[in-house]
């Protein structure tokens, strides 16, 4: 079992930034693909970044296209955490935003994750 505690979201300007941070506790973390997805009101959950080891300390990062270039996925195996820098914000980042797990295999789709947080809200204002 893997419990995933998000925080980070607020109220942001247009162009401004925000660092979404998600704490993974239980089994262990370095072994498990963590991904952030998005969901805004009446939209299915979207893929926004995904991280998995590719190597002892190396990284395979992907992104969602409407994120690419603005958002950057990171984690720190020692401290069970990952991150997500938010920079370039839009107002259509906005939504609740949320920390996935799943073992072995990268994947996009949402219903392929084993694991939730319970979500932050990102609000972008014009």
């Amino acid at each position: 079992q893997v419990q995933l505690v998000e925080s980070g979201g607020g109220l942001v300007q247009a162009g401004g930034s925000l660092r979404l941070s998600c704490a993974a506790s239980g089994r262990t973390f370095s072994n498990y693909i963590m991904a952030w997805f998005r969901q805004a009101p009446g939209k299915e959950r979207e893929f926004v970044a995904g991280i998995k080891r590719s190597g002892r300390s190396t990284y395979y990062t992907y992104y969602g296209e409407s994120v690419k270039g603005r958002f950057t996925i990171s984690r720190d195996n020692a401290a069970n955490t990952v991150a997500l820098q938010m920079n370039s914000l839009k107002p259509e980042d906005t939504a609740v935003y949320y920390c996935a797990a799943r073992a072995v295999v990268v994947s996009r789709l949402p219903s392929e994750y084993d694991y939730w947080g319970q979500g932050t809200q990102v609000t972008i204002s014009s």
